[in-house]
C-alpha cells in the first residue's frame, strides 16, 4: 500500500489522461461513427483506414509526427501556444490530444459496429413518429446501443492506461505533469525497486483484467441485442 501512495501522483495523472480522453472521444466519436456508418461515398475506406491507422502506426511515429507538426515554429505550434498558453512538447495538453488520438480507433470501432448493425425499423420508426433526427438519436439510438458505447469507453480507458512510446516521447517524464504509470513503472525497474514496480504492475494488472470483464460483458450483451435485431428482421 505504501507503495501504491508513494506513487500516486502517477497514478492520479494516468486515471485523469484516460478518463477526459475517454469523454473526448464519446463526445467526437459518436455523431462521427454514425456519420461513417451511412455514409456511402468512394472515400469511405479511406475514413475507415484513417481511423484505424493508429492499430498499425507505431507510437513513436505516431508521436514524431505530432511533434512536428506541433513544433513551436509551425503554424499548428503557434496556434496551440495560443490556445492553450504553452507549448505542445512537455505539456499534460500535449499528451492529452496524442492520446485521443492514439485511443480514437478503440472507441471508433466498436461504435461504428453497433451503428451499421441497427435494423432500418429503428430509423422507420424515429421518422413514422415524427421525432427530430437529433432527438431520436440522442433518446432512442443512443439508448439502444449503451452495450456498444459502454464496450467502447471501456476499451479506450483501458488501452489509455497502457500507454508508454507515444506519452515518453510528447511529455517526456515530468513528475505529477506527464508522469504516467508505465513511465513511473519503467523508471522504478530500472533503479531496481522492484516493491514499487511490483505494486504499480499489480494495479495495472487488475485495472485491466476489470475493464476486459466488462468488456466482454457487454460485448455479449451488444451480440444478443444484434441477434434480436435480425430476428425482428425477418418477422
Amino acid at each position: 500500500m505504501s507503495a501504491l501512495l508513494e506513487s500516486w501522483p502517477a497514478i492520479w495523472l494516468t486515471l485523469k489522461l484516460a478518463t477526459i480522453t475517454v469523454v473526448i472521444l464519446l463526445l467526437i466519436g459518436l455523431p462521427f461513427a454514425w456519420w461513417l456508418a451511412h455514409y456511402k461515398g468512394k472515400l469511405k475506406p479511406f475514413f475507415e483506414a484513417l481511423v484505424a491507422l493508429p492499430l498499425v502506426l507505431p507510437p513513436t511515429v505516431l508521436g514524431f509526427y505530432l511533434l512536428t507538426a506541433f513544433s513551436p515554429n509551425s503554424y499548428l505550434g503557434s496556434l496551440w501556444i495560443t490556445i492553450t498558453g504553452e507549448q505542445f512538447i512537455f505539456s499534460f495538453n500535449g499528451i492529452l490530444f496524442g492520446s485521443i488520438i492514439y485511443s480514437l480507433p478503440f472507441v471508433i470501432q466498436p461504435l461504428l459496429t453497433a451503428f451499421s448493425q441497427l435494423g432500418t425499423h429503428v430509423k422507420l420508426t424515429i421518422s413514422t413518429l415524427g421525432i427530430s433526427p437529433i432527438r431520436g438519436f440522442l433518446f432512442i439510438i443512443l439508448p439502444i446501443i449503451r452495450p456498444s458505447i459502454i464496450s467502447a469507453a471501456t476499451l479506450g480507458f483501458a488501452h489509455t492506461l497502457g500507454e508508454f512510446g507515444l506519452i515518453l516521447m510528447i511529455g517526456g517524464n515530468i513528475p505529477g505533469k506527464t508522469q504516467v504509470v508505465s513511465i513511473a513503472l519503467f523508471n522504478q525497474v530500472e533503479s531496481l525497486q522492484y516493491e514499487q514496480a511490483h505494486a504499480l504492475s499489480m494495479f495495472l494488472l487488475v485495472i485491466s483484467l476489470v475493464s476486459l470483464t466488462l468488456l466482454y460483458k457487454f460485448n455479449r450483451q451488444a451480440r444478443l441485442f444484434s441477434a434480436q435485431q435480425r430476428h425482428g428482421a425477418l418477422l
